[in-house]
């Protein structure tokens, strides 16, 4: 049996969908998912402009139209299709092979971009798995993205030759400035990506040892991890934190800043929370403002989370005493009798310090600290502005941000994870 056979019998939900035999020597395998995209070549532009990688190279856009479509996205997804194959005529020369998928209706229920990146995904595991090849990359961008012109040599040159590597996270810029938007939802924009950036030193701040950004437009994955993880989700929203959640305990995974991706800043209603839904809500004031989470919440994880190891040696009267000590935030979220049955549990299922810290963070993992996060700003904490919340936690950790401008913190913070 090859690397895939079971779960190409029991996890996929179509038929082969690309009839074309796959290329030997193909590496990497890009998916697309499009609903009402009439301007899909505009990424097919992007990825031809980009420098070929040493390996075969695939792109599977799967190009959705669900039940309840309206009848404008339903002639868009046509005209998404017109344009793919016209495109294909006119670059018969580009150096990656494209294969369009157009589904209507499916039997499905809760079709969204869940099950359109899961559709794409599960067909470039079936193709890898045609090839023999476990080590294959499955890519994940979306229709309204532009990337680097090294998009594809810097995937390549981050897996190969290191068979630790799984899967990855792949750096995102948002354009914050152009003539294609208003004013107004540049602005917007910075000020949400700045968000994800404090929420992602944030978490480094803490002293939490998984710390990547969950975009879905910019994953990368190993065919054979893929399978691991059982799948892409078919969630209509957050399909891509949830499967990060799933890839992370498999080990290898990391982040990869040597290339970029640039998703738009358009408003869109499809999904009810991420970027496209924020955009629309910040459109809605006349003067974009928006609120994160309060430092503090963050000081205080970063009293738990650094005392981690340390945990392990404490005896039972100790951990109660430690318990006792933490902020009241934490103890507001864990209650003492659940913390003394999970510290018991993990210490008894773990040989050391290593074990048990590994054991510990895959209890209070990213879902928990998201509830965490939701639970302390609801009944402890109140949200403040971000650009105030970016300054303060710079400042905390001894870098020199000048003055609150979102512009210039993000500039601050995008240099962080570039140079990391």
């Amino acid at each position: 049996m090859g690397f895939a056979s079971a779960y190409i019998e029991k996890r996929i939900l179509f038929p082969q969908l690309v009839k074309e035999a796959a290329d030997d020597l193909t590496g990497i395998i890009v998916v697309i998912p499009s609903y009402n995209e009439p301007g899909i070549v505009n990424v097919l532009d992007s990825l031809a402009l980009c420098t070929e990688p040493k390996c075969g190279t695939e792109v599977i856009i799967v190009i959705n139209s669900p039940a309840g479509s309206s009848e404008d996205a339903r002639k868009n997804n046509r005209t998404s299709l017109e344009n793919i194959e016209s495109w294909k005529s006119l670059n018969e020369n580009c150096f990656f092979r494209l294969f369009a998928l157009h589904i209507e209706d499916p039997d499905i229920s809760g079709w969204g971009v869940g099950l359109a990146r899961k559709t794409g995904m599960d067909e470039a595991v079936r193709r890898f798995e045609s090839i023999s090849n476990s080590d294959g990359l499955i890519v994940n961008l979306d229709a309204d993205c532009c990337v680097e012109t090294n998009y594809f040599t810097a995937i390549f040159e981050a897996f190969s030759g290191r068979k630790h590597r799984n899967s990855c996270s792949i750096y995102f810029e948002h354009p914050l400035s152009g003539n294609d938007f208003h004013s107004d939802v540049y602005r917007s924009i910075t000020l949400y990506e700045l968000h994800l950036r404090y929420y992602y030193q944030g978490l480094a701040f803490s002293g939490f040892p998984y710390v990547f950004h969950t975009v879905g437009s910019a994953i990368a994955v190993r065919a054979g991890a893929y399978v691991k993880a059982g799948g892409m989700n078919r969630r209509q929203a957050g399909e891509d934190f949830y499967f990060i959640q799933k890839l992370v305990p498999l080990g290898g995974y990391f982040n990869l800043n040597t290339t970029v991706v640039y998703p738009s800043p358009r408003l869109s209603l499809r999904v009810p929370f991420g970027t496209g839904a924020m955009m629309t809500k910040m459109s809605e004031s006349s003067s974009p403002q928006l609120e994160t989470y309060s430092l503090a919440a963050f000081r205080d994880l970063r009293s738990l989370f650094t005392s981690a190891g340390k945990i392990y040696c404490l005896s039972q009267p100790d951990l109660n005493i430690f318990y006792n000590s933490l902020p009241e935030s934490i103890r507001l979220f864990i209650s003492a009798p659940e913390w003394s049955e999970k510290l018991t549990e993990i210490k008894n299922n773990t040989a050391g310090e290593d074990s048990f810290r590994k054991r510990f963070f895959e209890w209070f993992n990213m879902f928990s600290i998201v509830k965490f996060m939701n639970q302390a700003h609801r009944d402890y904490y109140r949200k403040e502005p971000v650009e105030q919340c970016a300054f303060s936690l710079l400042k905390e950790m001894g870098i020199n941000a000048g003055a609150e401008d979102p512009a210039e913190l993000l500039q601050s913070y995008r240099s962080m994870e570039k140079n990391a």
